[in-house]
């Protein structure tokens, strides 16, 4: 048996074929914002709504905390397309909300008139924990000063 570690890959061939793929999807949804979308051509996109640069209403996000899927189909309004993102206005219970969606939160897209699928993987999701300061138990609250704390308890007597 050889010790020799495994070659590592800093190509990053996984990584690359995954951007390739999303630019197909970037692609599809920038012929659709050229032509329309053509026959019965329709989008079913599933992405993290925690994924870093999503921006979705909040009533939605209560909604969906982690994973949501869209349809642009018939009625969809503003859709824009760049580099690494788009954005559209649907309608969620009869009012327009817009969404803001990077390539890389999503991971699936799917179109199911010709049963095209793209899937990859999830996107690290980084969790904003909000910390609470630790209850004071120094009695006097206007202490602005450095605090003192006795070591006697803490010594081998």
């Amino acid at each position: 048996m050889s010790d020799q570690t495994p070659p590592v890959d800093e190509m990053q061939y996984e990584r690359l074929a995954h951007e390739a793929l999303r630019g197909v999807m970037r692609a599809a949804l920038e012929r659709v914002l050229s032509d329309g979308l053509p026959g019965a051509h329709h989008f079913y996109i599933t992405f993290k709504t925690r994924a870093p640069g999503v921006s979705v209403a909040p009533d939605i996000l209560a909604k969906y905390p982690d994973e949501m899927t869209v349809v642009l189909q018939h009625q969809y309004e503003d859709l824009r397309v760049e580099a690494d993102k788009f954005s559209v206005k649907l309608r969620f219970g009869g009012m327009p909300k817009s969404l803001v969606i990077p390539y890389s939160a999503v991971t699936r897209f799917y179109d199911p008139s010709v049963q095209f699928l793209l899937q990859f993987e999830e996107p690290e999701i980084v969790e904003v924990v909000e910390e609470t300061p630790a209850p004071s138990h120094d009695p006097s609250p206007a202490s602005d000063g450095p605090k003192v704390v006795s070591l006697d308890q803490f010594r081998k007597k």
